[in-house]
């Protein structure tokens, strides 16, 4: 037999954790919600570096790259070139190592006004290594910093196929979640039936 003095604390803390679990999943829920648009206009792929504050001429130069190949006229291999003291004019080219092909240049543009950090784009048309090439020219003269980088497809599915490969995992969330609040609820009607008898 239940104790009479036990039956109020017990029917709050049933109470409590439904309104604790309805409570979570709404907040999950507002939290994947606000998130989604985010999470499928982010960068698509991590940018790592390929020179790591080399001092050359004066300078402390590093770049990153995020070297994505396309087939089109895309610009999709990426470039951040970092360098102080600050430069005048940062010109980055690539050129294909593992067979012939045109040398592309773009002269880098400064990320909002600060001619210590600079971005540019340049079409990178097939997988492969590349030779890149970064001209600096600033206060302390001119710079030539070389490295290479292997450049590959971006092979991240895309955001339409994203949801395809979570719904399932969505799913068994759902199913999972109704089967705890079922047994909550069965467990608190055995409790009452006991109590009542």
């Amino acid at each position: 037999m239940i104790d009479p003095a036990t039956k109020p604390r017990e029917t709050r803390r049933g109470a409590g954790s439904l309104a604790l679990q309805k409570l979570f999943f709404v907040c999950f829920f507002l939290l994947f919600v606000t998130s989604w648009r985010t999470h499928l206009h982010a960068h698509s792929g991590p940018p790592f570096p390929i020179v790591s504050d080399h001092a050359v001429n004066g300078y402390k130069v590093s770049v990153w790259t995020d070297p994505d190949v396309t087939d089109d006229v895309t610009k999709a291999g990426r470039f951040w070139v970092t360098v102080s003291p600050a430069a005048r004019s940062v010109v980055v080219a690539v050129e294909p190592l593992d067979r012939k092909g045109e040398t592309r240049t773009e002269t880098a543009q400064p990320v909002n006004g600060d001619t210590q950090r600079y971005f540019t784009a340049l079409r990178l048309d097939h997988e492969g290594r590349f030779d890149v090439r970064v001209r600096i020219d600033g206060s302390a003269g001119r710079a030539d910093v070389g490295a290479y980088v292997d450049a590959t497809y971006d092979l991240r599915p895309r955001p339409a196929l994203m949801i395809l490969f979570v719904l399932p995992f969505l799913l068994i969330g759902f199913v999972w979640g109704k089967l705890l609040i079922k047994r909550r609820s069965s467990k608190r009607v055995r409790i009452s039936s006991n109590t009542a008898s």
